[in-house]
């Protein structure tokens, strides 16, 4: 696993439940303000339910892609009171 997905991994882990990041804010965190894309890939691969992609989201406020599918995506970030 490349150092650049560990470090987006622990970051969505550190997410807190009711509250977003976008790709691009996750990318600058991880050092690589440039990589929202590849966050994107990163999540879209993502199926370990100990980090929380569903709380990644678009910079223009859209929910973007789930690797569940995005009523799914809907249905936990308004479970969890980050959008309602």
């Amino acid at each position: 696993m490349s150092e650049f997905k560990q470090r987006v991994l622990q970051i969505v882990r550190q997410i807190p439940v009711g509250q977003t990041m976008s790709y691009g804010q996750v990318a600058l965190q991880a050092g690589s303000p440039c990589a929202a894309r590849a966050v994107g890939m990163i999540m879209s691969q993502n199926h370990d339910p100990l980090v929380p992609c569903h709380r990644v989201i678009k910079s223009d406020g859209k929910l973007g892609g789930y690797n569940r599918g995005a009523a799914r995506k809907l249905e936990l970030l308004k479970k969890e009171g980050a959008i309602k």
